[in-house]
């Protein structure tokens, strides 16, 4: 069985998880997230404790596992502490500025390009060059910010775009004459 799944998950103080056949839902101060479990998955929760086990011994049954459990902990550490990642924009002129629901960029293209910001997710910029996405769901984090870092991905040369800020952009040496 996966090593994963033999971990138990904790549920801190003002979580409340509800187990509704297949269906899985937390609340807590961040929000509410829930998810329908595989079929092939057993969950039990004792007291503030939640275990994971497989209905049967088939090799998928126990792959399927440990995904579960990953997917319930981000939801129950989603609703309590929710995820956060930070884009970086590099280049001369690249520009970001978020208003209410709205994320307007500067990327040296001919037009400003603006992103409507999805329900839950929260957009914020310290620095104009600087964006912050917030949310509880950390699946939708993470496309948000693929999303925006699509419109100008960084190129190899000069190392000019939208990049993640723990990214690193491996360098391309210029043609030579």
């Amino acid at each position: 069985m996966s090593r994963i799944a033999n971990k138990p998950i904790e549920l801190p103080k003002g979580v409340e998880l509800s187990i509704n056949g297949s269906e899985v839902s937390a609340k807590g101060p961040k929000g509410n997230l829930s998810l329908i479990l595989n079929d092939a998955v057993n969950l039990t929760q004792e007291d503030n404790l939640l275990t994971f086990a497989p209905k049967d011994d088939r090799q998928s049954s126990l792959a399927v596992t440990g995904t579960m459990r990953s997917l319930v902990n981000n939801i129950v550490e989603g609703v309590t502490s929710g995820f956060e990642k930070k884009l970086l924009l590099v280049g001369v002129g690249y520009r970001a500025q978020a208003q209410g629901k709205q994320l307007t960029l500067s990327l040296g293209l001919s037009h400003p390009v603006s992103y409507q910001v999805p329900e839950g997710i929260e957009i914020e910029t310290p620095a104009a060059t600087e964006i912050v996405v917030r949310g509880c769901d950390k699946q939708r984090v993470g496309q948000v910010c693929a999303e925006i870092r699509a419109f100008r991905p960084p190129e190899p040369y000069k190392g000019k775009g939208v990049k993640y800020e723990d990214e690193q952009i491996v360098r391309k040496e210029a043609k030579k004459k």
